[in-house]
């Protein structure tokens, strides 16, 4: 984690450094954000049967982007973020299709019961938008394209039962402590390369400072394509508030 901020104040501190020598045609803007959102299916289950708990977690996005006005006021922008994209939620479940460890001891079937799913994602990310300029707001819309540089989908089962193999299995029962309640981890089966969409709006309040406000929504779920443990596809959706500060 240190490297990471040490290489995002470098990369910061040299654009700025480097601003004065840019070429004017070109507007450069460094944008720092908060992401709030999840992993999720699209459309909810009948086997997820409600969120309990929400947890926030440390989603900060940092980002370097360059834009150019084309044709009036349409345009381009393209950048490069180091974002997380992470989540921590307790929800109830009903025969809900599983893997899990209790005991030692391996177990796969239909579990009923408190779930907790603690996910985090550390990605770069390219965004490649189109642009619309408006008075003093920045219209933009387009795909990116993220690379997963670690991430974890981890988490525990307690306050229920599992149906061992399918719902009519043997029942097996779900405690709260940590001897009796079942674990699972996921995070060798997630998607390196994901793709998705990103509409968003940037503000200028200033000569220099500005807020933005986005929202991206994955078309590849989270985890590859061959992971069947859980039976629906989790794709990110995360919106993004925060503030830019244009260089030049």
């Amino acid at each position: 984690m240190k490297k990471l901020f040490t290489t995002i104040l470098l990369i910061l501190a040299t654009t700025y450094a480097n601003a004065i020598s840019l070429p004017d045609s070109l507007n450069y803007t460094a944008r720092i954000g908060y992401n709030i959102g999840g992993t999720a299916p699209i459309g909810m289950p009948n086997t997820i049967r409600k969120l309990n708990k929400y947890t926030f977690k440390t989603n900060i996005s940092f980002g370097l982007d360059v834009q150019k006005d084309l044709w009036g006021k349409w345009g381009l922008l393209t950048g490069l973020h180091i974002e997380n994209k992470a989540m921590d939620i307790d929800a109830t479940v009903k025969n809900y299709h599983m893997e899990m460890v209790k005991g030692g001891e391996s177990l796969e079937g239909m579990y009923t019961g408190r779930l907790v799913t603690k996910c985090e994602e550390w990605m770069l990310t390219l965004p490649v938008m189109a642009t619309l300029r408006t008075g003093n707001v920045l219209l933009k819309a387009g795909p990116y394209i993220s690379y997963l540089g670690t991430g974890t989908f981890e988490g525990y089962v307690y306050d229920g039962y599992l149906r061992e193999g399918n719902p009519t299995g043997a029942k097996i029962e779900m405690g709260n402590t940590d001897g009796s309640r079942g674990t699972y981890d996921f995070s060798d089966h997630m998607r390196h390369w994901q793709f998705g969409i990103d509409i968003g709006a940037d503000w200028q309040l200033t000569k220099r400072w500005g807020v933005y406000g986005d929202i991206t929504w994955g078309l590849t779920g989270v985890h590859e394509s061959s992971f069947k443990t859980i039976e629906q596809t989790l794709y990110p959706i995360f919106g993004t508030v925060g503030i830019t500060y244009k260089l030049k």
